[in-house]
């Protein structure tokens, strides 16, 4: 009878293992998969429009939901709330957003590009940054644009309260320019180039090495729990890059129409970004370093915050450095 009895337990015990088993593989991916797309990130418009993430998943009955993100505040706002799984947005935004207590991973550029630019209205007597003080400035807090015009103050011997910073949308932000409700504008793509093509907007301050990289993040529960989806992600996404990079007409199109904007405007955005690595590499770690104390500096974040921990405990490369090594190793 014992014997019996030890039997069954034996029994029970690899069935329960089986099941058990059976029940991890199933969590290995969700059963939706919440990605942003953004006027921003051409590589999620073109993801969109060919449903290449809704073919790779399509198998494993996992349901593609496409979030739009109008800027980078929003994307990482997104993924605190859980309303989306994968978002888009500028590096510097990242790390803000990290060291104030969003639990997030940066793990693929997108782009590098220069899409940033302070504007002004084609008959404003405005030439200088220096020429803002005290004046309205259009802004949304929180993304690239917004640091974008802190670190050119700072340039300039100024700081954030020697300016009024009016915390409007990229579309809103053009809109109140248009109708002098503000100075100045610190636009991003697409929206900064189609002003100045179409309604003259005059820019009176660049800088190519005050522009964030565009990262893709990923909470770190979603990563934690489901790095098989994040993995498949990046291949998808890698598909989308090389794409872009031999088939650019074709970008120039797909961006226009997504975008909304006219085919030149499109082409000249284009022309300013690059897709040839997806890799957070040593560079970016360095420029997001000589970027970030801006954050301290207009007591955006706390003082005491060790922001090189921070960027250590932001930027995860192992999903991308996995989809690139057979690559690398067919060379």
């Amino acid at each position: 009878m014992h014997r019996v009895i030890k039997t069954v337990i034996i029994y029970v015990g690899i069935l329960l293992g089986v099941l058990s088993g059976a029940d991890l593989y199933a969590r290995q991916l969700p059963s939706e998969l919440s990605v942003d797309y953004a006027p921003y990130n051409p590589l999620s418009l073109v993801l969109k429009k060919f449903n290449w993430l809704e073919n790779e998943f399509n198998g494993d009955d996992v349901r593609i939901r496409w979030v739009f993100s109008p800027g980078s505040d929003s994307a990482l706002k997104s993924l605190k709330a859980d309303s989306a799984n994968i978002s888009s947005s500028a590096s510097l935004s990242s790390v803000w957003s990290k060291a104030s207590g969003n639990p997030i991973k940066a793990f693929y550029v997108f782009t590098r590009a220069e899409w940033l630019s302070i504007v002004v209205s084609h008959d404003s007597p405005i030439r200088s940054v220096k020429e803002l003080r005290g004046r309205r400035v259009a802004a949304t807090p929180g993304t690239d644009p917004y640091f974008f015009l802190l670190r050119a103050l700072r340039e300039a011997g100024m700081h954030k309260d020697d300016v009024v910073i009016v915390p409007l949308t990229h579309r809103e932000g053009r809109a109140a320019l248009e109708l002098k409700k503000v100075d100045a504008w610190v636009g991003g793509v697409p929206y900064s180039t189609s002003s100045q093509l179409e309604n003259g907007f005059q820019v009176i301050y660049r800088n190519v090495l005050f522009n964030s990289d565009g990262f893709l993040n990923v909470s770190e529960d979603f990563a934690n729990n489901y790095p098989q989806a994040v993995s498949r992600v990046v291949k998808v996404y890698e598909r989308a890059r090389r794409w872009a990079l031999s088939h650019p007409d074709d970008l120039e199109a797909i961006f226009a129409d997504e975008a909304k904007v006219p085919l030149p405007i499109a082409r000249g955005v284009l022309s300013k970004f690059d897709f040839s690595n997806p890799v957070i590499e040593k560079n970016d770690i360095r420029e997001l370093k000589d970027a970030s104390p801006v954050l301290k500096d207009e007591k955006l974040i706390g003082q005491d915050t060790d922001l090189d921990k921070v960027i250590a405990e932001l930027i995860d490369t192992s999903f991308v450095l996995r989809q690139l090594a057979p690559v690398s190793g067919s060379m």
